[in-house]
């Protein structure tokens, strides 16, 4: 098993931008697909972005593609989301997942087995 935080969420203007961190703990963070997904109130949650284990493959959300970036540290046990030309629709709370296998390529929530407690991003304009 794998235990997972998020942090780097905040307040900002739109057009600025925000990196969120996710720290795992655990031997085995290098196995796992992560991903980040996200929820708005009174919305479903939704897929942001995810990564393979080794960082080659990574996939986005139309919504995000160009503007946010994901990537990981495993020497580090770090996921990040580099997050640019944040938008008002971009408010939601910000969640990290893993998922077990060298890639993940569903990006349905019931698809990742562990969850961060998530972090607010609010994106005023």
């Amino acid at each position: 098993q794998v235990q997972l935080v998020e942090s780097g969420g905040g307040l900002v203007q739109a057009g600025a931008s925000l990196r969120l961190s996710c720290a795992a703990s655990g031997r085995t963070f290098s196995t796992y697909t992560m991903g980040w997904f996200r929820q708005a109130p009174g919305k479903e949650r939704e897929f942001v972005a995810a990564i393979s284990s080794s960082g080659a493959i990574t996939s986005y959300a139309d919504s995000v593609k160009g503007r946010f970036t994901i990537s990981r540290d495993n020497a580090k046990n770090t996921l990040y989301l580099q997050m640019n030309s944040l938008r008002a629709d971009d408010t939601a709370v910000y969640y990290c997942a893993a998922a077990s296998g060298v890639w993940m390529s569903s990006k349905k929530v019931s698809a990742f087995n562990y969850w961060g407690q998530g972090t607010q991003v609010t994106a005023s304009s």
